[in-house]
């Protein structure tokens, strides 16, 4: 072979070999971008604001609530299954009070009462036992959006997770609740819960 088919043949080849290279960067690149868009995208609450139907806070929790919910891992395996009986009574105009009695798959229950107190601007702010703080809560359309600091108790530690937690008004007797919990910005696990009003004359 003469020596410029062998230089030509080592230019060629060195050409596929950048290209490759290139290539490799370029697909790297554009996957770390779709992670990183993808762990950083959040809902915006404004999103919801033409939705329907609107939700007043004082009208839904208002009486007797029916709640059967669930716990799933991150990888969406179910880890717990519940019911939860709300009694939820108002405190003057502006305060809801939520008296919630769980009652857990494997025979366990607890308890959990929330004060809820509405803000001059229609924000909200929550505060319960085991809620470090206070919880922050905006409702536009038919949605509410809350975020707050949980203290988890799991076997014999607790911890402190971030929840972060919608709930859509379906109907003016039906809502449906989704929380994902965090710690350290990793996700731990979901919380889905479905929430139904008691008619006034039920038992």
């Amino acid at each position: 072979m003469s020596k410029f088919k062998m230089l030509s043949s080592n230019v060629i080849e060195n050409r596929e070999k950048a290209n490759h290279s290139i290539a490799k960067s370029t697909i790297g690149i554009g996957l770390s971008a779709i992670l990183l868009t993808s762990g950083c995208a959040t809902q915006n609450i404004q999103a919801y604001q033409n939705t329907t139907p609107t939700l007043d806070m004082h009208n839904f929790f208002s009486g007797q609530i029916d709640g059967w919910g669930m716990f799933q891992g991150r990888n969406g395996e179910v880890k717990k299954r519940f019911y939860v009986d709300i009694d939820a009574t108002h405190e003057g105009d502006d305060v809801i009070v939520l008296n919630e009695k769980f009652s857990w798959a494997d025979g366990t229950k607890s308890q959990r009462i929330w004060r809820l107190t509405e803000q001059k601007d229609g924000s909200w702010k929550g505060v319960a036992g085991d809620v470090i703080g206070e919880a922050t809560g905006q409702v536009v359309g038919n949605t509410l959006h809350w975020n707050y600091l949980l203290e988890l108790p799991v076997e014999d530690k607790i911890y402190k997770v971030n929840f972060d937690d919608w709930m859509y008004l379906i109907n003016e007797d039906v809502m449906l609740n989704r929380s994902v919990m965090k710690k350290f910005g990793v996700e731990l696990g979901s919380v889905t819960l479905s929430m139904h009003r008691k008619p006034s004359n039920a038992n």
